[in-house]
């Protein structure tokens, strides 16, 4: 255990006068790596060891596992203490619950039903009811229902505010597996945190008892809380009003799945004299980086932008990788990887990306050079369930006789497998291009996912990229043998231990709070980032900006952003054009491979095409060159 004086002897000025902060509400806005989990550990230490509170007297919440026993593991070798109240907000109100759900009919033996458990009851709910999959998409009636429950809707306040067909759908459905939540005594995820705040609502002698016990709540990255977690913050922090939230507009990018960074300005509202400090010294990233990163946020004009600033020394200009395309971009990043492994280990090194179907290109590249590389938060390319899913159905063209595909094809469904295989007996010879699109299309594949749906969405961009690579052979034979050979890493031969020293891939949304001292962003086109989905409404746009920024402050000393002139859509070779967000970088801050950055210029129009036309590109309905000259 330390003093306080050596509590306070790592800080800087500004993170000491944020811990020092005296009683009352309080809003740390602390940009990226200026230290924030410091602030947030040290103020709770602060107040175990000056303001004598006793640990079970103070409630630390946040996000992750990871960030919440990395934040009780400080404060017990500042103070000696545990924090029992320290943890991720769906495991403390699990904790509530168990002990207080009773007074809302929920027993404290109660299920936590995870994704696989709530699909499977949505399903039965569509089999005992005769629904239609095909015309209600039960992954987006879930997601419809999740985004309910997280802006606290009851079935009935859903149903009253429903607006269309699926909605009104997706409300029965809420209606019925409420039903049978609660006759299973079980509970999702989002119940978690909704129930505890229907339960604090609805129960004033265990708020209060609550409330008289957290003398002090501290939340971590609250620009990611939800309208359930704003409530619980605003129930549990009165009356003491002694609520300190640290967070950063400029990272948040959640919104899909309910996080609104406006609850770090609602906070005004509900608690009067709130206080505000600012951590604005980075400990991670070069000042040019932080230029960079500074540039492309401050064109957000919803929310305040910190201005992040540095004693790094070191003056690297950040390098634009131009590219032919998909392929090309590749093989230039990994060269460029295998000049920095002079100076780096393959663990400092991430490659980013906004859409998890960009690793493919760089997955396969990687094989062939005998580079280690490991995906963080997701699957490599063709382990992926829908790429899988559409070559059981090309295995089967090239050989009905495979159980193996057969068996996993009608897992599909025996209706999709039935047309598909009326389908292919009519087929007498096809391109592996011709053999995806039309078993796609026989079997209506893509009808199991709803666009609106942001991991259906992904699952419909591994397909897409799954086209793309079957569009470069011309013998399906030789197509799936490839494939199969990269599966098995037969085109390289990369030991285990060399896997424990590999390259990162990963999304932007993956990557945030990591950082690595070389980060490569690939993908710098409009309709990647920003996202097709983002370009014409001004909120998403935003979000996009959000994550171009978090990707760019997740490096700390060399930072590369590589786009390609071209890149394969729906199998064939598109335009594309460098995204808007380089062009918000001042051109002096970065170094173009063998020629100067281009001047300037707003994209004024999209050559990515969007994802809404798949259906019709795969149907033929329109013709892809002419829609790109048009």
């Amino acid at each position: 255990m330390c003093c306080v004086t050596d509590l306070l002897s790592g800080l800087n000025n500004q993170q000491e006068e944020a811990v020092l902060h005296s009683d009352g509400p309080a809003v740390v806005l602390a940009g990226a790596g200026s230290g924030k989990t410091k602030v947030l550990t040290t103020r709770a230490a602060f107040l175990i060891m000056e303001k004598q509170l006793q640990p079970d007297n103070i409630l630390l919440m946040t996000f992750t596992n990871k960030a919440a026993q990395e934040m009780s593991d400080r404060v017990k070798k500042l103070t000696g203490f545990h924090l029992p109240y320290s943890g991720t907000f769906h495991r403390i109100c699990a904790t509530m619950l168990r002990r207080n759900g009773k007074a809302i009919g929920l027993e404290p033996n109660y299920v936590i039903y995870d994704t696989q458990d709530q699909d499977a009851l949505i399903k039965q709910i569509y089999k005992d009811h005769d629904f239609d999959h095909k015309k209600f998409n039960r992954n987006g009636v879930k997601a419809a229902i999740s985004n309910a429950k997280n802006q606290m809707l009851s079935a009935t306040s859903y149903k009253d505010q429903a607006a269309n067909d699926f909605q009104e759908h997706s409300a029965r459905v809420y209606k019925l597996y409420e039903h049978h939540l609660q006759k299973n005594q079980a509970v999702d995820f989002d119940d978690l945190l909704l129930k505890t705040v229907r339960l604090f609502q609805q129960n004033s002698s265990i708020l209060k008892r609550y409330q008289s016990q957290f003398l002090h709540v501290l939340v971590d990255e609250y620009q990611d809380t939800n309208k359930a977690q704003y409530e619980l913050t605003q129930l549990l922090g009165k009356p003491q009003n002694n609520v300190y939230v640290v967070g950063d507009f400029s990272q948040s990018i959640y919104a899909w799945r309910g996080a609104d960074y406006r609850n770090l300005n609602y906070l005004e509202n509900d608690f009067d004299g709130i206080s505000k400090y600012k951590l604005e010294q980075n400990y991670r990233s070069t000042q040019t980086i932080l230029d960079a990163a500074t540039q492309v946020i401050s064109n957000n004009t919803g929310h305040p932008v910190l201005k992040l600033w540095t004693e790094h020394e070191s003056q690297d200009l950040i390098t634009v990788l131009e590219t032919k395309d998909n392929e090309d971009e590749a093989r230039t990043v990994i060269d460029e990887i295998l000049t920095s492994l002079r100076d780096y280990k393959h663990q400092d090194i991430a490659i980013l990306y906004r859409v998890n179907a960009q690793s493919r290109a760089f997955e396969e590249a990687f094989m062939r050079r005998g580079i280690a590389y490991q995906i963080v938060g997701g699957f490599k390319f063709y382990e992926r369930k829908e790429v899988k899913d559409a070559l059981s159905y090309l295995r089967l063209i090239l050989n009905p006789e495979d159980e193996v595909s057969k068996n996993r094809a009608l897992k599909l469904g025996k209706r999709r497998y039935i047309k598909f295989s009326t389908w292919r007996d009519k087929q007498l010879q096809l391109n592996p291009l011709e053999a995806l699109e039309g078993s796609l299309k026989a079997s209506d594949y893509l009808g199991k996912y709803n666009k609106e749906d942001p991991q259906d969405l992904a699952r419909i961009e591994n397909i897409q990229e799954l086209l793309n690579v079957a569009a470069k052979f011309q013998d399906l034979a030789t197509f799936l043998e490839n494939i199969a050979l990269v599966q098995d890493k037969y085109l390289a031969d990369i030991s285990d231990q060399n896997q424990q020293s590999s390259i990162t891939l990963m999304s932007f949304h993956a990557a945030k709070g990591l950082e690595f001292p070389v980060v490569f962003m690939v993908g710098m086109e409009e309709g990647l980032l920003p996202h097709s989905r983002s370009l014409y409404d001004t909120k998403q746009l935003e979000e996009e900006r959000r994550l171009c920024y978090v990707g760019i402050t997740r490096a700390k000393n060399k930072l590369y952003l590589s786009y390609a002139k071209r890149r394969w859509q729906y199998g064939q070779s598109s335009p594309a054009l460098k995204s808007r967000f380089l062009n918000e970088i001042n051109s002096k801050l970065m170094i173009k491979k063998g020629e100067p950055i281009d001047s300037h210029q707003t994209p004024k129009r999209r050559l990515i095409i969007e994802d809404d036309v798949l259906d019709s590109v795969l149907s033929g309905d329109i013709d892809l060159d002419a829609f790109l000259k048009s």
